[in-house]
């Protein structure tokens, strides 16, 4: 009995829609036979131009998984825009896990493009008594991966760290959970990390997470100045600070420093 893999391209699709006249591999496929050569089916020409929409693909992207987010984003730069919007990615994160909130901002924007439960972390407190073996016990997981996801070559000085990244054994516990985007000095990773007594990180770690956002984003406007003024980084970054953090007055004393050399013939 033969099966539909026997039938070439070409006769499998008349059976699909027979209106639809079927041209060589290396032809162009029409709407029908009077449709001019600008005709083209693409997601970019004037056939699709709802693709273009910046508002329905947010509707479109937002219902999309991680993978397939990574994908659009490859597609031009419209897409690209908007298919790295953070809402969309954070939402895409806690979907597959049903998570209530992710906190914190990655310092690394390859951070959203995985999400499997490699990507998340219980963290424990120690305490006296505590043992890698204990808490392999205790959260059902393997010493060896404890070890593997806190960089640990051995058990020697567990107790020169305030805390030990337990990894996620059960998903259900993510559910309606709150994780927080850290990099973890010891691990030397980022991860989402899921506090069970709900508290939250520490005074401490928490100081430390809105330094380091504070740092990445003023990195991030350094960076586009340096593009808008075509300068060096110390240029960027000097009149960044001269106008106190504010872009718009950067770039204004930079415009004027300009027109000043211009006239004084120096450029």
């Amino acid at each position: 009995m033969g099966c539909c893999c026997d039938e070439d391209d070409d006769e499998i699709l008349k059976h699909l829609n027979p209106t639809i006249p079927i041209q060589s591999q290396f032809q162009t496929l029409t709407l029908d036979p009077s449709s001019s050569s600008g005709d083209v089916i693409s997601p970019m020409n004037s056939h699709f131009s709802a693709l273009t929409s910046r508002d329905l693909l947010r509707v479109i992207f937002q219902k999309l998984p991680i993978p397939d987010l990574a994908r659009s984003s490859c597609v031009c730069r419209l897409w690209n825009s908007v298919a790295s919007d953070k809402e969309i990615l954070t939402r895409a994160f806690k979907a597959p896990w049903k998570l209530a909130h992710v906190v914190g901002e990655p310092l690394s924007g390859s951070f959203w493009r995985d999400n499997n439960l490699g990507k998340f972390a219980i963290s424990h407190r120690i305490v006296r008594g505590d043992s890698v073996a204990s808490l392999a016990v205790k959260y059902s997981v393997q010493v060896m991966d404890i070890k593997r996801l806190n960089n640990m070559m051995s058990e020697h000085g567990i107790y020169s760290r305030e805390r030990l990244l337990i990894p996620v054994s059960d998903p259900n516990i993510l559910v309606g959970g709150t994780c927080y985007v850290e990099l973890d000095a010891h691990a030397k990773r980022e991860v989402a990390v899921l506090y069970l007594d709900g508290a939250g990180p520490s005074q401490k770690t928490r100081s430390l997470l809105q330094r380091r956002s504070s740092e990445q984003a003023k990195k991030r406007v350094i960076h586009s100045l340096k593009r808008s003024m075509q300068v060096d980084d110390g240029t960027a970054e000097y009149y960044f600070s001269i106008s106190n953090g504010d872009p718009r007055a950067a770039f204004s004393e930079f415009s004027e420093d300009l027109r000043w050399e211009r006239e004084a013939g120096l450029i």
